[in-house]
């Protein structure tokens, strides 16, 4: 399709739907059958949904809550609000009562749409402090309707927009540059900010995303399968899980739940796969460990498959003649097997949302699988670069995207210039004006520019840590290194004014019930924490990770906790990155009674 004369997301939906018309489009499994929607009943539903909006109410500009988790519902709603010229406003399902206050009340909200009874609880909790909130609809059936707002059922609002007799605004008139979704961030730093993303800055993604998706060998408009479990609250999936599998004609699969991920990437088979690093480096942790208790020769020659893909991909003309040759017995013996693991079909993974840690990446391209690693933030709608297929340098973050200029500033932070920048922050001029200057869009982000164009992100500006000494250390860096040790499952560093660096960790549960059988004692994590023999195992994993470190980056002394980091405790965003404030607040005092013997 022709991105640049697409004239918005609504547009580009109906464009694909009249194309591939009665072909399956969104799938969710109901009664442990996978079922399908095709493109053209989903789109007489957005239509009657948009139709009954406009009933309720909803004129351009107005915002529309949506509350859900991941599937067909949630793309139908979304379009719908955009249909009638509104904005919508997505929410994570983990979000508390205050979280949801702060979103409905700061957006302004005309109304919401929530999927299940317990989060249309939570909301309506909520929607009674919200003035302007005047409507929700309730995909699955309310008990309580004794609001003092309109409350309607996902078939009532359907059947109320089939018989509405207001036509729809012609999709072809909605402003490219019109605003089309307010993504409230995650918070990583303090209160959510509204970012506002016209539709042309989610177009330009998907124009960009597709420059590189065709670089992908066997890849074909109309035949991708995508499988969706990252929060489609979050810009990332948003645009890559669900707005750019539209603009190639792609399927969609609606995952169950994390829980059920591994069993789904075997049903779905899916052909491009996004995540966030943190669930490439869960999956190499399982492989690595699958392996070893295999032992033997099966250990033995996983071991060789992935030294040899290593070497191939670090430096190709390393290999002697006898693993040149070993190299296409191992794509037959193991490379195969893995692939088979997720699917059969898989052409690429996708990793996006954090920094993918470099050894990780190498260890599944030694296993004959594609990982493209992108960069980007919610204020770029949100993709600003992605490694192509080839040459994909493992160690940066790809090229700029298709219609994305990018530059270094005087202070090392990389800036980008293009359509796919925000229009500002909801009701927030002042950090607008900080953020964007002259137009250029200022990441946060400390990097380089490669002779190739590929962009190295070194430092993140503001978790940069500062000694005692004023030396500037990234504490990414550092954490990514630490959790790809078997024993360690989270980290974080600390150390900003302090002399040297200190870490809080939690360990790796199937290191910790290993080691305690190992040594006859209790599987209980609370305790093991106590153990000083446990700790000092752990503390072996950082001293190998320090050893491969500047003296600045060592880790000089933990604190090891069984509590983990999560979403339900607030030391997680719904994308996986750690609230380092939050974490802050909860261990400051164990974290510098660290400091404590100098």
């Amino acid at each position: 399709m022709d991105y640049q004369a697409t004239p918005n997301l609504v547009a580009m939906f109906h464009d694909r739907a009249i194309h591939y018309g009665d072909g399956p489009f969104l799938w969710t499994k109901r009664d442990g059958e996978w079922q399908s929607m095709s493109w053209r009943e989903t789109a007489d539903t957005v239509g009657n949904l948009a139709r009954a909006l406009q009933s309720l109410g909803v004129e351009p500009g107005d915002r529309v809550g949506l509350v859900s988790e991941n599937r067909p519902e949630w793309l139908i709603a979304d379009i719908a609000v955009m249909a009638t010229g509104g904005i919508t406003v997505p929410a994570y399902t983990t979000n508390t009562v205050d979280d949801h206050l702060h979103v409905l009340s700061d957006s302004g909200a005309k109304g919401v749409i929530v999927s299940g009874k317990a989060l249309a609880e939570r909301v309506c909790a909520t929607a009674v402090q919200c003035p302007d909130l005047s409507f929700v609809i309730s995909i699955e059936e309310l008990e309580d309707n004794s609001h003092p707002f309109e409350t309607l059922s996902w078939t009532d609002a359907l059947a109320r927009g089939e018989t509405a007799d207001a036509p729809l605004p012609d999709a072809s008139e909605i402003k490219r540059d019109a605003t089309s979704c307010l993504i409230y961030t995650s918070g990583t730093s303090g209160k959510p900010k509204g970012v506002m993303l016209s539709h042309g800055a989610i177009i330009c993604n998907c124009m960009g995303a597709h420059d590189f998706l065709h670089q992908l060998p066997g890849f074909e408009e109309g035949k991708e399968i995508f499988l969706s479990f990252l929060p489609l609250s979050h810009s990332y999936e948003h645009t890559a899980g669900q707005f750019l599998p539209i603009s190639i004609g792609a399927q969609i699969y609606y995952a169950e739940g994390v829980d059920k991920l591994t069993g789904n990437i075997s049903e779905v088979r899916p052909t491009i796969l996004t995540a966030v690093p943190r669930l490439y480096e869960a999956m190499h942790g399982r492989i690595v460990r699958g392996v070893e208790q295999a032992g033997g020769i099966k250990q033995k020659m996983f071991m060789k498959a992935v030294n040899i893909g290593r070497r191939k991909y670090e430096n190709p003309g390393s290999l002697g003649l006898v693993d040149a040759m070993l190299d296409p017995v191992m794509d037959k013996l193991v490379r195969s097997k893995v692939n088979e693991r997720f699917g059969g079909r898989l052409k690429a993974f996708v990793s996006g949302g954090a920094p993918l840690n470099y050894d990780v990446g190498v260890f599944f391209t030694g296993l004959g699988l594609t990982i493209l690693q992108g960069y980007g933030m919610t204020e770029s709608a949100p993709v600003i670069s992605c490694n192509p297929p080839h040459p994909n340098k493992m160690h940066t973050v790809g090229p700029p995207m298709k219609g994305v200029d990018v530059r270094i500033a005087e202070d090392g932070e990389i800036i980008v210039r293009g359509e796919l920048v925000m229009q500002g922050y909801w009701n927030n001029a002042d950090a607008t004006a900080e953020t964007i200057k002259d137009g250029w869009l200022h990441t946060g982000d400390i990097g380089k520019i490669d002779e190739d164009g590929y962009i190295q992100i070194t430092d993140r500006k503001k978790d940069i840590i500062v000694n005692s000494g004023g030396d500037n250390v990234a504490p990414q860096r550092v954490e990514g290194m630490l959790t790809v040790e078997p024993e360690i499952e989270q980290a974080m560093v600390y150390g900003d004014k302090r002399p040297h660096l200190v870490a809080l960790l939690v360990p790796d549960t199937d290191f910790a019930a290993d080691w305690a059988k190992a040594n006859n004692e209790e599987n209980d994590l609370t305790a093991l924490v106590k153990n000083d023999a446990f700790v000092a195992a752990i503390r072996e994993a950082v001293d190998r990770v320090s050893a491969r470190l500047s003296t600045i980056e060592r880790v000089r002394r933990i604190k090891v906790t069984a509590e983990p980091f999560s979403i339900d405790n607030e030391m997680l965003t719904p994308s996986m990155k750690i609230r380092r404030h939050v974490i802050k607040a909860r261990y400051g005092d164990d974290l510098e009674a660290l400091y404590g013997g100098g």
